[in-house]
């Protein structure tokens, strides 16, 4: 890795795109301080502590940027749920499918129709946004009169444009920069957070004079988050190759073929997305209890709390749901039947299996126990925080979904350099 990093920046260009990145990501932090007008941003930051689960949620995906009331508070929310309903979509609708499987222009009319969407849905949770916090005492003092509507306005308008913004500067970074734009803006968001949980355990551990707990829980912690990263390189990598063979066969003089390859299915085949996927659905009772006044005592007081983040039931669900969800995206993004033809017309085999259905069965078999093996592991990372925080009685997040967005785009950013050195025949890297 050190090596890599050391050939990249003997390349002018490659150092011109990670200083344009660096820049970038400046401007988004600073854009992360800029305070929407009308609102306090104290009140809005005690909201959130000890608020409903899905602000907490909110609040780590956008780097802190909610909490403190600023124009990026939605970050890049909106886009990424835009993001899912269009890959949805282009299997119900022909064509948006034409649009995917097509390159070029078709490609940029696709991610055109996900800018639209992502815009409409920003003007819809901010719409949420806004009267979520008129219900809240001290985070917006209601104005009535044009002095409201003009308050409403800012504050809505400011939302969107944040959004806006946000996707705008994942886009250069993606064009004249290192990576996924949008995928580095998030990295970016979620590693803010950073100092603030190191100031935490510093805190815990002077704590520990008080109470002897602490110079044993802020050890275990460390070298938990030292383990889950491990683990997560580990399973990121982790591929089942099922072994190709290619017929020789003669084109006028030249013979092609006759070669052994591999087809690598990856452990982790869908990243993040069946957690997104389930974090979303799960949090939908907890937004939806936070817009609307819920009696004491009542049945939607106990139906609301089963969705707290430290119910079992909360736990057991959303273990659940990631497993069904990555066998529905699995599904959605592999075919069998695809890959079974494109080996057929390329006079490939998988050795011991015929062509033909049979290598569309053994495939589907394949990667059926790969993807419920993923599943776990998806599960397992996401579960985990809140099994720890059960034991240890200690509001923690070790990571779970943030150290695995965290590790699969560095991950995927050292790839990304990695070929940019190949293309470009860096003699130190190739030796």
């Amino acid at each position: 890795m050190f090596e890599t990093w050391k050939n990249v920046f003997k390349q002018e260009d490659l150092k011109k795109r990670i200083v344009y990145t660096i820049i970038i990501l400046v401007l988004y932090r600073l854009g992360s301080a800029l305070t929407v007008p009308f609102l306090n941003p104290t009140a809005l930051r005690d909201m959130v502590s000890n608020g409903a689960d899905f602000l907490s949620y909110l609040n780590i995906m956008t780097g802190g940027a909610l909490e403190n009331a600023t124009i990026f508070s939605m970050s890049i929310t909106p886009y990424i749920n835009a993001s899912i309903i269009i890959q949805l979509l282009t299997i119900a609708i022909e064509p948006l499918e034409r649009l995917a499987k097509e390159g070029g222009e078709s490609r940029k009319k696709l991610q055109a129709i996900t800018r639209y969407t992502t815009l409409g849905l920003a003007l819809v949770q901010a719409v949420g946004f806004y009267f979520m916090l008129r219900n809240t005492a001290g985070v917006l003092e209601y104005r009535s009169g044009f002095e409201g509507i003009f308050s409403a306005i800012v504050i809505i308008a400011s939302f969107v444009a944040g959004t806006c913004v946000v996707v705008w500067l994942g886009d250069q970074i993606t064009e004249k920069g290192i990576g996924n734009g949008i995928s580095i803006i998030l990295f970016a968001g979620i590693l803010s957070r950073g100092p603030a949980a190191f100031r935490m355990l510093v805190a815990w551990w002077q704590m520990g004079s008080s109470e002897s707990k602490y110079y044993f829980l802020v050890p275990a912690i460390v070298a938990i988050f030292a383990a889950m990263i491990a683990f997560i390189v580990f399973m990121t990598n982790a591929e089942r190759r099922v072994p190709v063979s290619y017929a020789k066969r003669v084109v006028g003089r030249k013979m092609y073929g006759g070669q052994n390859t591999h087809i690598p299915i990856k452990v982790n085949m869908t990243g993040v997305m069946p957690i997104i996927f389930a974090m979303s659905f799960m949090q939908l009772p907890n937004m939806i209890g936070t817009y609307i006044q819920v009696k004491e005592g009542g049945f939607w007081e106990g139906f609301f709390n089963l969705f707290k983040y430290d119910n079992p039931f909360y736990g057991i669900l959303y273990f659940l749901l990631i497993i069904g969800f990555n066998y529905f995206y699995t599904a959605v993004q592999y075919n069998p039947l695809e890959i079974a033809n494109g080996l057929r017309k390329n006079n490939g085999a998988i050795p011991g299996i015929r062509p033909g259905k049979p290598t569309v069965d053994f495939l589907t078999k394949v990667i059926s126990k790969i993807t419920l093996l993923g599943a776990l592991f998806l599960g397992l990372i996401a579960v985990f925080p809140i099994i720890f925080s059960a034991l240890t009685r200690a509001n923690v997040s070790l990571g779970g979904t943030s150290i695995l967005i965290i590790v699969g785009v560095a991950l995927e950013t050292m790839r990304t350099l990695e070929s940019q050195l190949t293309m470009r025949h860096h003699k130190g890297f190739l030796e």
